[in-house]
């Protein structure tokens, strides 16, 4: 019998984050965040989005995520998959803050995060209009990205890595229990986001980043165990190595097993799924909260 985190009422995570203009993203049901990528090398082809002078192909894309049910946007421009080549923050802001100003225009009323590590590009991207900034590196690489969040007072998913996108796959041993190193990563990260003012996190436990497959399942299904920190946590499991390497398959076929550890997640206590394919997402979410009231209030 599958025991889920919506079960568990000891340790109930913020459900709401505030974003600039007082809106607010509504956590007590689980919500979907769709993924557009503005580069040539991430490692899900079919999501990358044309760089294009009129922005075309993502404004397509994004009206087709927000009709299918995306509540934010996932804008990134820096590809983190593992070894993916290094760009600098001129080219990063390049390929981003014009994507960024064209979907914001389009979408006034939509929720945008924007998926960097880097201060500098997060202070540009809020003053374009982002809702949310989405920090694979857990403010590792940049010093100054905690500071800077907590100034502009917008919502922060703090991911758990170990090394850079270029070095992760070399940072998998873990000397003790994995779950506890990953609440005692957050646990500290939290102190110091605190203490410059950020209020509103989302904790990403970084599936495939400085883990195996099966440090990643492992974490998946145990994922429950971060709501100790009282924070929603966000799964971003979308046709990733986990999914596809375990069947033999590539990242191309991996939608099926995306939507089946999606659900798991959703099980375990996930509140926000970041995916390449929002309905199939929502429509995850729907059921699952259909077989479990408590999911969705």
């Amino acid at each position: 019998m599958i025991q889920t985190a919506a079960k568990d009422t000891c340790f109930s995570p913020r459900q709401t984050l505030l974003c600039p203009g007082g809106r607010l993203l509504d956590l007590r049901r689980p919500q979907v965040m769709g993924i557009l990528n503005l580069t040539p090398d991430s490692f899900f082809a079919d999501s990358r989005v044309a760089d294009q002078a009129n922005h075309t192909d993502v404004l397509r894309r994004a009206e087709a995520m927000l009709k299918a049910g995306a509540a934010v946007l996932d804008l990134g421009a820096y590809s983190s998959r593992p070894g993916a080549e290094d760009i600098s923050a001129t080219e990063e802001q390049r390929r981003l803050l014009p994507a960024l100003a064209a979907v914001r225009e389009a979408f006034p009323e939509a929720l945008i995060s924007v998926d960097t590590f880097r201060a500098a590009v997060v202070a540009e991207a809020v003053a374009a209009g982002a809702d949310i900034i989405n920090d694979i590196s857990g403010g590792t690489l940049d010093a100054e990205m905690f500071a800077t969040v907590g100034r502009l007072r917008v919502p922060y998913v703090l991911m758990h890595i170990r090394g850079t996108p270029q070095t992760m796959t070399q940072h998998t041993e873990y000397a003790h229990d994995i779950v506890l190193e990953l609440v005692r990563y957050f646990r500290d990260k939290l102190v110091a986001l605190r203490a410059l003012g950020v209020v509103d996190v989302v904790l990403d436990p970084g599936f495939g980043f400085a883990k195996t497959p099966a440090q990643s399942h492992e974490l998946l299904r145990r994922l429950q165990e971060l709501q100790v920190l009282g924070l929603p946590v966000l799964a971003a499991l979308s046709r990733k190595g986990m999914v596809y390497k375990p069947l033999g398959l590539t990242a191309a076929e991996a939608l099926p097993g995306t939507v089946a550890l999606n659900t798991v997640a959703l099980l375990n206590g996930a509140r926000l799924l970041r995916v390449h394919d929002v309905a199939e997402a929502v429509q995850a979410v729907r059921l699952v909260s259909q077989t479990y009231p408590s999911l969705a209030p």
